[in-house]
């Protein structure tokens, strides 16, 4: 008797049981793909702001170019055409867009003077406008690309107004 009063009286140990174990692993099993299949997403979005980023900086300084030109120079289509034998800036992202760069005399225009910088870097004229004026023209850059992931086709433009000045 004194043997069994031993056997009941022990303590169990703590333990789990299978069932709790497989289901552990089930939720774990779940959990983890969703955090990678995530982590994925977040990469490819940080990819697109980074693109989106370099395209207003080439955007940016190739406007920010034009607009510090004399604007005889400006008006001069071989010498724009020239510069934009070059890319905006040193990034690799001028590499892999093409640039439209428009310019037309400002408030009416006489025509539209459009050069293209494909993704190899040659320059081809699209169109020669008739009459730049003297005083006023209005310049447009925009820059468009491919995405990295997904390869849809994405652009940024801005357009501004210069005018026949001095240059502070």
């Amino acid at each position: 008797m004194e043997h069994m009063k031993f056997i009941i009286n022990r303590q169990r140990k703590a333990a789990f049981t299978l069932p709790e174990v497989l289901i552990a692993l089930l939720l774990l099993g779940l959990f983890l793909p969703s955090v990678f299949a995530i982590n994925g997403v977040c990469l490819r979005l940080v990819n697109a702001s980074k693109e989106s980023t370099a395209a207003l900086e080439n955007v940016h300084d190739r406007c920010e170019t034009l607009r510090n030109l004399a604007f005889t120079d400006l008006i001069d289509i071989s010498f724009v055409q020239n510069l934009m034998g070059t890319p905006a800036n040193a990034s690799d992202f001028s590499k892999n867009a093409t640039e439209v760069v428009t310019i037309s005399a400002y408030p009416v225009a006489h025509g539209v003077t459009q050069l293209t910088r494909s993704l190899n870097g040659s320059v081809t004229n699209n169109s020669i406008a008739t009459d730049l004026g003297s005083t006023l023209v209005q310049v447009t850059v925009s820059t468009s690309w491919s995405t990295t992931f997904g390869g849809r086709a994405r652009s940024e433009e801005t357009t501004t107004i210069i005018s026949n000045g001095t240059k502070k």
